[in-house]
């Protein structure tokens, strides 16, 4: 059963909660899918049971269709953070990495139908997460970097500077609908360079200098 880690190989010592995520938050991203780009913060939910480990292996469910990758940068909230927080950084106990797995095709032939994306993004398995690194408030202003690997190829590279809605933007926009709950954390949207993945892929996250996480994608049985 997944549980937060911290990088060090700790337990965090929080529960796992829910995922709220952000969809289309970079320009380019938003371009590469032929999506209008949004005015305000485009927002949907993850499960617990969504969760899983990126390391040391991620397994796909092939007859659910086509998975793709979607590298993020992900906030761990640590402190509840409701309409009335102040200062939504300082909530914040961690920061990593995930991938958002999508069934592109389900998820396109949904946004036809005017229906919602759950089945496409929400299924188990579908956030795969690296362990975090404890952050304070003053080194979550500070730009952050990171990349994604598939096969040796670097395919996305997300700059928080990049991004359409800043962190702290983020946090009070998603603060108005959902309290953020000491474990659930915040998929921050991904960079341009989104595509397939497929069975014994060799993959890695690296968040800025850090070391990479590696992975490699099997099949589930």
């Amino acid at each position: 059963m997944y549980q937060h880690k911290w990088v060090s190989g700790e337990t965090v010592q929080l529960p796992v909660g829910k995922a709220v995520c952000i969809g289309r938050n970079y320009v380019a991203h938003a371009k590469e899918l032929n999506n209008p780009v949004p005015e305000s913060p485009l927002l949907f939910i993850k499960p617990a049971s969504a969760f899983c480990d990126f390391a040391p292996a991620i397994t796909i469910n092939e007859q659910l269709g086509r998975h793709h990758y979607e590298a993020e940068l992900v906030l761990l909230v640590g402190k509840t953070l409701d309409a009335n927080s102040k200062d939504p950084l300082a909530h914040i106990a961690g920061i990593g990495l995930g991938l958002d797995l999508t069934l592109r095709d389900l998820q396109s032939q949904l946004k036809r139908q005017g229906h919602p994306w759950e089945r496409a993004k929400a299924f188990d398995g579908s956030a795969s997460l690296t362990p975090f690194l404890p952050v304070t408030e003053d080194e979550l202003k500070l730009p952050w970097q990171f990349q994604f690997w598939q096969n040796d190829q670097l395919k996305q590279l997300g700059e928080t500077d990049n991004m359409i809605f800043k962190l702290p933007l983020l946090l009070q926009e998603i603060c108005r609908y959902f309290t953020l709950l000491p474990g659930d954390i915040v998929m921050t949207g991904t960079p341009q360079g989104v595509g397939e993945l497929n069975i014994t892929d060799t993959l890695a996250l690296q968040l800025g200098d850090g070391e990479r996480v590696c992975s490699q994608v099997q099949k589930r049985s």
